[in-house]
């Protein structure tokens, strides 16, 4: 299988199945082993409400229409939540993301309400990245100043495509010009650091296409591209349309030149090739300080904070997430949120680690490897395999996906879990 839009390396999927959520809560925070000597080094918080729900996703949100009542009452249940645990742990992270759903959606003043409540509980005090996910279509002067008046350095921008044909596909309801007109507001308020997501194998996307949305994006001058191949979730409305013969979808050898070229006309840019799916551009000297901090805590397994409906969390060798449903995320106590909870041995935690940094294009250290994965282990025994193949290759100090491992990146890297 080739490298779809799965996303389930960053900060929406990580620990988190929606559609097969097994309700095992918590019975106390005892249980997870945390105090105030613990810091995740990343916080997310899930905003769940959207006007629309776009046919691909299957992250937990609800169309809504701006009501701004529930909006308010959701805003004071999760700044509860973030005294609790500020309350708990030291909840001082390096990166913040802030997603849904909408973010932008939310009005001016819950925006200062919340950017209040994260500098009252000493959130704010060392982030280096704060990053606010943003539809085009719901982007104002008066939004972006509230979302850097809360401490925002960082805005994405869900563009998707500049083909108002492929939108309607995905049912994403903004105008392809909306794009530009949002980070000129961005720009305007002071935030240049922007990201702009895209998707590619589209039902009804040729290469003509392709190439008009990269070079579309490009000529805006983002300082970060991330573009996924479009995947298939289980109880989406794309999938019920695709299983109903509504849509044809791209076959994978077209997906897998669409890919290859994004690659090849990425190369010829200042931008790096940094994980499977994200280009971060140069500075003035030439460092590339764009790379996506906050999902780089991920991809190397770091620590991190989840807080909203849904939202995943990972401390101490455990894991859990919140119940994905708003009204009991709205009628339980904070200690009550917890469900899916899992603590790994060390054989799943190596695991993890490998799954995790190899989608980095430099790879993962070889000490680390040869350290926890000894040589005759079934797992190393799989690694050499893969290397056999031309999946898997090593450098000086690292082993990394090949050229051809990065159009099998999910199927590679799912071998070694």
């Amino acid at each position: 299988m080739l490298t779809r839009y799965t996303r389930q390396w960053d900060h929406k999927r990580i620990g988190i199945n929606v559609t097969n959520t097994r309700i095992h809560p918590i019975e106390s925070d005892h249980d997870l082993s945390l105090d105030t000597t613990t810091s995740p080094e990343a916080l997310y918080i899930h905003i769940p409400f959207c006007f629309h729900k776009c046919h691909y996703c299957d992250f937990y949100s609800l169309a809504d229409q701006a009501s701004n009542s529930r909006h308010s009452v959701f805003i004071d249940k999760l700044i509860d939540e973030m005294r609790y645990w500020a309350n708990r742990m030291t909840l001082q992270p390096e990166t913040i993301f802030i997603g849904g759903g909408t973010p932008t959606m939310l009005s001016v003043a819950i925006w200062q309400k919340m950017g209040q409540a994260l500098q009252d509980i000493g959130a704010l005090e060392n982030v280096e990245e704060f990053t606010v996910e943003a539809n085009p279509e719901t982007v104002s002067t008066q939004i972006i100043h509230a979302i850097v008046e809360a401490g925002a350095n960082r805005i994405s921008i869900g563009s998707q495509s500049f083909q108002l044909p492929l939108l309607r596909t995905l049912e994403r309801h903004h105008e392809p010009s909306n794009v530009k007109a949002s980070m000129d507001i961005v720009r305007h308020e002071g935030i240049d650091n922007i990201n702009l997501d895209m998707i590619f194998a589209i039902p009804g996307q040729t290469m003509v296409t392709l190439e008009t949305d990269l070079e579309t994006a490009i000529s805006l001058e983002p300082t970060h591209l991330s573009y996924y191949g479009l995947t298939y979730e289980p109880n989406t409305a794309l999938t019920e349309r695709r299983r109903n013969g509504a849509i044809d979808p791209i076959d994978d050898e077209t997906e897998r030149n669409m890919y290859k070229w994004i690659m090849d006309r990425m190369s010829t840019t200042a931008f790096e090739h940094y994980e499977v799916s994200s280009w971060a551009a140069p500075n003035h000297s030439g460092d590339h300080p764009y790379q996506c901090r906050h999902n780089l805590m991920y991809w190397t397994n770091r620590t991190w904070l989840g807080l909203g409906p849904s939202a995943a969390s990972h401390l101490n060798g455990q894991r859990w997430k919140n119940v994905p449903h708003l009204g009991q995320y709205l009628r339980n106590e904070p200690a009550a949120l917890k469900v899916d909870y899992e603590a790994f041995d060390q054989d799943r935690c190596i695991g993890e680690q490998l799954m995790m940094t190899l989608r980095l294009r430099k790879g993962i250290n070889l000490e680390w490897i040869q350290s926890q994965v000894p040589v005759g282990t079934k797992r190393r025994q799989m690694i050499d395999e893969l290397v056999s193949q031309n999946l898997l290759a090593t450098t000086n100090t690292h082993l990394r996906l090949t050229p051809q491992g990065l159009f099998l990146a999910d199927s590679v890297i799912g071998e070694l879990l």
